[in-house]
């Protein structure tokens, strides 16, 4: 895997939501299938955000992941520290990366309570409450694990602001022993939105970073 990079922030004190799952969209099917190949199953749903608490059943806390964080049914196929992608499918290529820290009695596998930083990261307002979601497991992102490797060092680089989207933008094969692969993140605070390439080369054989950069990249509008 790769070196460990942590940047923790005090976990936030707050309570957790736990909405009535009969005021859920019963016609959301929980095994309705999005997109599906051989690497992926992702499955339309729905989320509400939550603040989130001290205790979870995962003992992980909800400032995990920059505050990526999320509550999963307790009969979901997702270990807690599991990472999830959750899409908004109103608006193409949002989506955020969150990790599985607590569950909720009553939800199905389609049902999801997101930190509030989360929710808000898909471009929703809180005031809306529910949304429609995209959710994809793994095994995908373990094909995509360098992306996350980097997410995580674009958080730790550019504090208080809030990833938007992420996009593999191409893999290369240096020598035996180098592969680079480069990722673009969208940032946003409140006063404005940041492109930024990533690239790291690694060894695959052993999974060991050689190098990585960030480097900020002008929008084509």
């Amino acid at each position: 895997m790769y070196p460990n990079i942590y940047y923790n922030h005090p976990c936030m004190n707050g309570y957790r939501m736990i909405p009535n799952p009969y005021y859920w969209n019963s016609y959301v099917n929980p095994y309705q299938v999005v997109n599906h190949d051989s690497r992926q199953q992702t499955i339309r749903g729905q989320a509400r955000w939550t603040k989130g608490g001290t205790i979870t059943k995962c003992n992980l806390p909800w400032s995990s992941n920059e505050y990526m964080t999320a509550a999963v049914g307790e009969d979901a196929p997702y270990a807690c520290g599991q990472s999830i992608k959750v899409g908004n499918p109103s608006i193409p290529g949002r989506e955020v990366i969150v990790t599985v820290v607590d569950t909720v009695p009553g939800y199905s596998q389609n049902q999801i309570n997101l930190h509030r930083r989360a929710f808000e990261a898909l471009g929703v307002d809180l005031s809306v409450g529910v949304i429609d979601v995209d959710i994809t497991p793994e095994p995908q992102l373990e094909e995509e694990k360098w992306g996350k490797y980097l997410l995580e060092v674009v958080q730790i680089a550019y504090p208080g602001y809030e990833i938007n989207e992420y996009n593999s933008v191409g893999k290369t094969q240096l020598s035996s022993n180098q592969t680079r692969e480069s990722f673009d993140y969208v940032i946003q605070s409140d006063s404005e939105t940041i492109r930024i390439r990533g690239n790291v080369v690694y060894n695959p054989n052993t999974d060991r970073v050689i190098s990585f950069d960030l480097v900020e990249i002008a929008n084509n509008g």
